[in-house]
């Protein structure tokens, strides 16, 4: 209902009566008072009158009814613990493909390795619940393919130069601006889901803890929409996953990492390697080239690009 008397709301800039609302959505005037109400209580600069409302200001907040025919999928959380947490177990109860969890803060906000992930407000901070069609070898190019199309996204709404380092952290100039972390449960030869974690620094600042880091605002000088960056995200990464956009997007990573051919350190759970970063290879596990004239092939870890 909320979605819908927004929608009403703005499509004309001057008032719409409550008879208008009420007539149109099948509801009496008190009812609509009341969701009115909700919505002010809610940061919506709504005023009214004898006339009737109108909508001076949204909020950039990403609630449900902000996303039209996705808000029976959308849960969003001013505060939480780990929008991974919660998406897992959402999908472990048999949520739909394309569930989002969103976190306007996370508590304890995690990246690969179970490093912490900074997530004061401000930032976007959010996890996909995917089921595609895949088995298990297959699963870490739906990981490379959220990560280009988040770099695209970025690229063509802001005009910056936005790049992949492996395996799935996007860089400008250098500085981390979000981390991609995938998780997911098989059966078999098949996948059950595939959580997508992704925290993009939007309007918050990390530099002050975290100086390899930045942020839209800082790179912009300015605060940008967070609604406007989701919305054109779920859009395009569910249409990519609706076609084989997958079986090409080792080349499309390629076109936009930052990694290949450069000296690189990569963290594992049990080793430190070094070497140059020579390829990744049909499954997204990177090929590195040791010092000794040796390949080693790495499938998981962090990786620090090396400068001199």
């Amino acid at each position: 209902m909320k979605s819908w008397i927004l929608k009403n709301l703005r499509k004309k800039e001057g008032v719409v009566s409550g008879q208008a609302l009420s007539a149109q959505l099948g509801i009496s005037r008190v009812a609509i008072w009341k969701h009115i109400q909700q919505l002010q209580a809610l940061g919506y600069e709504i005023t009214s009158s004898a006339k009737g409302y109108r909508l001076v200001n949204s909020p950039d907040v990403p609630y449900p009814w902000e996303f039209a025919d996705r808000e029976s999928k959308i849960i969003y959380y001013a505060e939480l613990t780990s929008t991974m947490d919660a998406a897992k177990h959402l999908a472990r109860k048999g949520c739909p493909d394309f569930t989002t969890v969103i976190a306007g803060r996370q508590k304890n906000g995690r990246g690969r390795l179970n490093r912490q992930w900074l997530s004061e407000k401000g930032g976007l901070y959010f996890t996909m619940v995917l089921r595609p069609d895949l088995p298990p070898v297959l699963s870490f190019r739906v990981g490379l393919l959220a990560s280009v199309t988040l770099a695209r996204i970025l690229n063509e709404i802001f005009g910056i130069d936005v790049r992949v380092k492996w395996p799935n952290d996007l860089l400008v100039d250098e500085r981390k601006i979000c981390g991609i972390l995938s998780e997911l449960e098989a059966e078999v030869d098949q996948v059950a889901f595939i959580n997508i974690g992704i925290g993009l620094n939007v309007n918050n600042d990390p530099s002050p803890i975290e100086p390899a880091a930045t942020s839209l605002k800082n790179i912009l000088g300015r605060k940008v929409s967070i609604k406007e960056i989701l919305v054109r995200y779920l859009d395009l990464f569910e249409a990519q996953m609706q076609t084989p956009a997958y079986d090409e997007v080792i080349e499309q990573w390629k076109q936009f990492t930052v990694t290949l051919n450069r000296d690189v350190r990569v963290v594992t759970t049990h080793e430190v390697l070094t070497g140059k970063a020579i390829d990744i290879d049909d499954t997204g596990a990177l090929v590195l080239k040791c010092s000794d004239g040796s390949l080693q092939t790495i499938r998981y870890g962090d990786c620090f690009h090396q400068t001199h």
